[in-house]
């Protein structure tokens, strides 16, 4: 199929999926004699795992060590459960930092009038003020 099918059958725009090639995410797509990219099942199911991958969180980095893992039939599945925690670990520090931002703003805006006035509470805090 070419690359407008895969992208439709994968969900994978595809300007997205001549940049996996790229990057290395995919294989070079075989050519045609048209010189147009070619596309198997397979590689729809492997843009399929990158998307869903890359919905969860997943750097592209990441994502390539999965793609490896989930290629590679003997692997243990400690090893992909291992990186999964360890996402797990870091999506929940971002989600703590998060918060804390969304408090801290929360707080300084409550304390801004709103109004006329120049003084501003979210401004000082910005440029490092008292």
């Amino acid at each position: 199929m070419r690359i407008g099918e895969a992208a439709e059958a994968s969900g994978v725009s595809a300007k997205m999926i001549r940049h996996y090639e790229a990057v290395g995410l995919l294989p070079a797509a075989a050519r045609r004699d048209s010189n147009y990219r070619d596309y198997g099942e397979a590689d729809v199911h492997a843009l399929r795992f990158i998307r869903r991958a890359r919905d969860l969180g997943f750097s592209l980095a990441e994502i390539a060590g999965l793609l490896a893992l989930w290629r590679d039939k003997a692997r243990a599945s400690a090893e992909v459960k291992r990186l999964a925690l360890a996402h797990v670990e870091a999506l929940e520090a971002k989600a703590r930092d998060l918060s804390a931002m969304a408090s801290t703003l929360r707080h300084l805006a409550a304390h801004c009038h709103g109004d006329a006035r120049p003084d501003c509470p979210i401004l000082e805090e910005l440029a490092g003020g008292p």
